[in-house]
């Protein structure tokens, strides 16, 4: 049993009437982070080896 083109489209209107227009990327990126963790888990890293730069804090300034 294959999922075709169709039945994609129809679970994809029913997520954005679900969700709404605002919601998905907050939804998307929350699954990419999932997902990397995933692999990173796979892989055998350690979380806080792949801190992003966003993540990680700016030493050169006193708190």
């Amino acid at each position: 049993m294959r999922i075709g083109m169709t039945e994609i489209i129809i679970i994809a209107l029913i997520v954005l009437l679900l969700f709404g227009g605002k919601k998905i990327p907050e939804l998307m990126s929350g699954l990419g982070k999932g997902v990397r963790s995933f692999k990173d888990g796979m892989d055998g890293k350690n979380a806080t080896d792949t801190n992003t730069p966003s993540e990680k804090k700016d030493e050169t300034k006193p708190e």
